[in-house]
């Protein structure tokens, strides 16, 4: 995917659902995955251009396994002069050896949320971005089907009231296959996932089956997409 395409995707989300407005000082979360990374090429080409003036910065919550190394990611962001930080946990300790979690997912995750928060509500911002994809939306309403039995998925923007932030989604209309061209083309450095739960969760047989439904039907997450937008968000809710 060329950047062109990226920063189109990214404004037609952004303008559709408002997720920038004038003197936003927006945080985008660096996992070091392609994702993220990709989120953050994105806004940064945005800002040259969009109406509205905003200014970015770029959070890691380093979980705190052993030898993860964050310095390309780093010297991305000084290339791209957004200013990066990285915020120290012990969030891998507490999961996998002081809980031993047998689903240590919901909970890393809700820690890391909430450490990511903290930070930049520390550093002045007012909203998170978050670089969930098109893949991503389908893949949790399907999971929420599955394993709870309701039809939901994230909103392109939701307001959290105990922090007063804003979590906003510019990848809204991104596929992970588009992703997954651009950051081979851009070579982005990607930082491999240490956690020994990788791979082998709910998130992964969700995504499977929705690769084997769009192949099998071709057209499937396309059309799932847009009933999720039909009945998500469009209700005024976001």
């Amino acid at each position: 995917m060329e950047l062109q395409r990226l920063l189109s995707y990214t404004r037609k989300a952004v303008d559709d659902y408002h997720l920038i407005e004038q003197n936003d000082k927006i945080a985008v979360g660096i996992s070091g995955g392609k994702d993220s990374l990709t989120l953050l090429y994105a806004l940064h080409g945005l800002k040259r251009f969009y109406p509205n003036s905003f200014d970015l910065i770029a959070v890691t919550v380093d979980l705190g396994f052993e030898g993860t190394n964050y310095e390309m990611i780093r010297d991305l962001c000084a290339k791209l002069e957004i200013p990066y930080h990285v915020i120290r946990t012990n969030i891998a300790q507490i999961v996998f050896e002081d809980r031993k979690e047998d689903n240590p997912c919901s909970l890393c995750a809700k820690m890391r949320k909430g450490a990511l928060n903290e930070a930049v509500k520390g550093l002045g911002c007012n909203k998170v971005a978050y670089a969930h994809h098109k893949d991503d939306v389908v893949e949790t309403m399907l999971l929420s089907l599955i394993f709870e039995g309701r039809f939901h998925t994230f909103l392109p923007s939701t307001y959290l009231d105990r922090t007063e932030l804003y979590v906003i989604r510019p990848l809204l209309y991104v596929e992970e296959a588009d992703i997954i061209g651009f950051m081979h083309k851009m070579d982005l450095p990607v930082v491999k996932n240490p956690c020994p739960a990788d791979g082998y969760t709910k998130r992964e047989y969700a995504k499977e089956l929705l690769r084997s439904m769009n192949r099998d039907h071709p057209g499937t997450k396309e059309r799932m997409f847009t009933a999720i937008q039909n009945q998500l968000f469009e209700q005024g809710s976001v």
